[in-house]
């Protein structure tokens, strides 16, 4: 685990291992509780593979009523529970603990309905992100977010870390794309949040579990919005000669009033590696490659195209490829989408870093990512989804290598203070988990970590789910409940009390 600092593992909870053991098996009967400790080892990390933790237990549930009894039990007994989808997280979001049930929702892997005249999806949150847009795909819908994992990652966990992909700049993140999802609360009751409607009245509290990282509740149902597919889409495949050119056009397109459909961006490290995995003709004697889709009708896609072609001359683009077929622009975004297994082949490990910038602060941002890499003597390779300003830098190393995970972490730490520093945020899509933890108070205050500490404590007051990520600093909610008392009065007395 590194120097990572987890809560302590409850002593009494260690102790009754058996007897809780026995009690889930009663609960999930069959195959659905993994205890032995090699069979444990699958489920010891996620994708933030540079930490490992075996749980306490493994429970695999097939229903929602098993879910429910499953957290009403932990609940009662002050027993953590830590949700887990695919395990692709890359922030550690999934990371077991040594004292708590690991609740995995792989067997909840059916789509339960296509609603075409509502263009919406009713799935379980083991279905995969791909898996959506594959049973829609014969009658021309597709779901739009489609993170690199696709292939892997659940809509579960899409939901709980708010994931985005390569289209999310023009069609929106999961948040824009979910309409409703069923869920159970750590007292195991069951509730429904939205429907097949675009917007509830009231609290967004759709909006509050989007993106909440496991935190307040377990995802066990999602309905999501399905598109039409674009009667055209072409891509152009865009070199230039520096990273800060390709950061420009990319300002200047948007600029524009242009909106693609996706725009991603990759330096000569990920073009190299990703050419070589795929080999699909990416020039190799560019610093920056920009692929931009455009979409729509195709009189539309042809004047966006020759206006994009303009934007990047002026830029100082020395190569343009426009796809002049369906397989070519696949062939495009193949190389995009494998960049981060390609990247795998040139470095013994990499971690894959996750921060948003204003779009117009990218060059300077590059440039300091140079620098940070000159003084930590670590390669880094930049995949990112120019559009929006959602960096992954992916910073190469030796885990074998003493120091280096160390150096790698120091590394990745200062980029996303730097991303902080220019106006950005810590995570445009990955999620905080326990990667970004411990650099919360960079991007927020006490007061607002507290007020973000209210929520959880509103959904789970004993602080039993996922507890350890997110929040740098594990506070009782009583602390978070006090009021100051001056002069024998309550503060705005007027305000009504519940």
């Amino acid at each position: 685990m590194t120097g990572l600092a987890m809560p302590k593992p409850d002593a009494e909870t260690m102790r009754r291992r058996d007897e809780i053991v026995a009690d889930l098996a009663r609960i999930v009967p069959g195959e659905g509780v993994v205890d032995a400790v090699n069979e444990m080892r699958a489920f010891e990390t996620d994708g933030l593979t540079a930490y490992r933790q075996l749980p306490l237990v493994v429970v695999l549930p097939e229903t929602v009523a098993q879910v429910a009894q499953v957290l009403k039990y932990c609940n009662d007994r002050n027993i953590r529970v830590v949700p887990r989808g695919s395990g692709t997280s890359l922030s550690g979001g999934a990371l077991p603990l040594e004292d708590a049930v690991l609740l995995v929702m792989s067997r909840f892997n059916r789509i339960l309905e296509v609603d075409y005249p509502n263009r919406c999806v009713v799935a379980q949150p083991g279905v995969t992100n791909l898996g959506i847009t594959r049973a829609v795909e014969d009658e021309g819908f597709y779901y739009a977010p489609d993170p690199s994992s696709q292939i892997a990652c659940s809509i579960g966990g899409n939901v709980a870390e708010n994931s985005g992909g390569v289209h999310c700049l023009k069609y929106g993140l999961t948040a824009n794309n979910v309409l409703g999802i069923e869920m159970v609360l750590m007292d195991g009751e069951v509730v429904r949040l939205g429907g097949r409607h675009l917007d509830s009245g009231g609290y967004d509290l759709l909006g509050v579990m989007t993106g909440s990282e496991g935190l307040l509740g377990v995802v066990t149902e999602v309905t999501v919005r399905i598109l039409k597919k674009p009667d055209t889409a072409r891509a152009l495949l865009i070199g230039f000669p520096t990273s800060e050119q390709g950061g420009q056009c990319v300002a200047d397109i948007i600029g524009a009033g242009i909106i693609p459909g996706g725009m991603e961006m990759m330096d000569r490290p990920a073009i190299h590696a990703a050419e070589d995995f795929v080999n699909v003709g990416y020039p190799l004697d560019v610093e920056a490659l920009l692929i931009v889709e455009l979409d729509g009708p195709a009189v539309e896609v042809d004047h966006l195209i020759e206006r994009v072609e303009a934007i990047a001359h002026r830029n100082g683009s020395t190569t343009c490829r426009i796809s002049g077929s369906e397989d070519e622009r696949l062939a495009f975004w193949a190389g995009r989408k494998a960049a981060f297994p390609a990247v795998g082949r040139i470095s013994p490990d990499y971690m894959c870093m996750d921060g948003t910038i204003p779009r117009k602060e990218l060059p300077k941002v590059l440039a300091g990512m140079r620098e940070l890499s000159e003084k930590y003597g670590l390669r880094v390779a930049n995949v990112f989804h120019a559009g929006d300003g959602n960096l992954h830098p992916l910073i190469l190393f030796d885990a074998n290598v003493p120091g280096e995970l160390e150096k790698a972490e120091q590394f990745g730490a200062d980029i996303l203070r730097l991303c902080v520093r220019v106006g950005g945020v810590l995570t445009g899509e990955h999620g905080v988990g326990v990667e970004k933890r411990d650099l919360m108070g960079e991007m927020f205050s006490q007061v607002d970590l507290d007020q973000q500490m209210r929520v959880k404590c509103a959904f789970d007051p004993n602080h039993l789910l996922n507890p350890g990520k997110v929040f740098p600093q594990l506070r009782r909610c009583a602390e978070l409940g006090r009021m100051h008392v001056s002069g024998g009065k309550l503060p705005f007395p007027s305000i009504p009390r519940f």
